[in-house]
């Protein structure tokens, strides 16, 4: 952990870029242009959609729901943010563009040089990186916050794979832990199709953390020892539809919150759940996926909580207009937005703050 010591000979946290003030005029969602990856049409070798998050502005622009104006820029997580959960030797390797292939499936990058791969590849998934943890800083003052990125719930502090190079997802919670006072209990909803080995292997053992993970119990990673962590796991079926799905999740996550009353929820919310996807094996409709975030926000604002939500995998074309309309219809419901903040669900800690200031079948994984 990236701590130095201060006067008194105590542990200070490191000084960062990613927690500066950012203007009340903005909404808390988080993108780069740079998140973005495109690198000669390779990134076509792999299934998952590497424009998806542009996609997602672009839609979101068109209906008037945000300007380049009221958007918050994600910054790129430096290698001093990246190991306050990650090994030195983790970072190292990804100096090595065979590790990079591996980690993200796309197998003629190992045949690159590795300054093509850090700026093409690794710079995009370190950008999206740093907009998770200054998504989770915005949650606390803002009572939500979108990094319509991030969400790489395989990595581990020393491990990578499924798509996933740094663990964006442990990293805002630690971050969260290490600098803002009273956020020291967490919960994690991923609702992926995919197990989230990589904050379950973080966080074993951690009690300040309560994992909730929801996924297909036959496909990529099948992580039995990361399992341990998961303190409400709901296994799936392949080819589950909307009815059976949208009753779990609204069954446990409302447990989820009422075992544990968290500081900070964060929401990893991958639409690989999609009908059609080729990697998530369920058989989810866009209305559902919709209706599947509108739960998670709803719960998370009728008790107070401060959310943050991560995009994660999504394979399909479609994806990106089905999480702008979800973002959308959180709008509508005021569950997110401008009004949110004044509603009766907004988090009592920013209402403070204003008071006071005035794969199975495939070679292929996932996120």
């Amino acid at each position: 952990m990236s701590l130095k010591e201060d006067n008194e000979g105590k542990k200070s946290p490191h000084r960062t870029d990613l927690y500066t003030n950012t203007p009340r005029t903005c909404l808390p969602i988080v993108y780069h242009p740079d998140y973005n990856i495109t690198f000669m049409g390779l990134e076509k070798l792999h299934p998952f959609d590497a424009g998806k998050w542009g996609k997602v502005i672009h839609f979101l622009k068109e209906e008037e729901f945000i300007t380049d104006e009221n958007l918050i820029e994600a910054r790129e997580a430096t290698e001093e943010d990246l190991l306050v959960v990650h090994t030195k030797r983790y970072l190292n390797r990804l100096k090595w563009s065979l590790v990079v292939a591996t980690i993200t499936e796309i197998p003629p990058l190992m045949f690159l040089p590795n300054f093509l791969v850090q700026r093409r590849v690794l710079r995009p998934l370190r950008t999206q990186t740093g907009g998770t943890i200054m998504a989770g800083k915005l949650a606390v003052d803002r009572g939500w916050a979108i990094n319509v990125g991030g969400g790489f719930h395989h990595c581990s502090g020393d491990r990578g794979g499924g798509f996933c190079a740094y663990a964006d997802i442990t990293l805002a919670i630690k971050f969260l832990f290490e600098r803002v006072e009273g956020i020291s209990k967490a919960t994690i909803i991923d609702l992926d199709a995919h197990q989230g080995n990589g904050h379950e292997r973080d966080f074993l053992g951690d009690k300040r953390v309560f994992i909730m993970d929801m996924y297909n119990r036959y496909i990529y990673p099948g992580d039995t020892y990361a399992k341990k962590a998961i303190k409400r796991r709901v296994e799936l079926d392949w080819g589950t539809e909307d009815s059976e799905y949208l009753q779990k999740v609204e069954l446990h996550s409302e447990g989820a919150l009422n075992e544990v009353r968290p500081d900070i929820i964060v929401y990893n919310a991958g639409t690989d759940i999609l009908d059609g996807d080729p990697l998530g094996g369920l058989s989810i409709s866009p209305q559902g996926i919709v209706k599947r975030d509108e739960i998670v926000f709803r719960a998370a604002r009728r008790r107070d909580i401060p959310i943050l939500m991560v995009t994660s995998g999504g394979y399909q074309k479609k994806t990106a207009r089905i999480i702008a309309d979800s973002i959308l219809n959180l709008h509508q419901q005021g569950l997110i937005g401008a009004e949110a903040l004044d509603a009766e669900g907004s988090s009592s800690l920013m209402t403070s703050m204003m008071s006071t200031s005035g794969s199975v079948g495939s070679k292929f994984t996932t996120v």
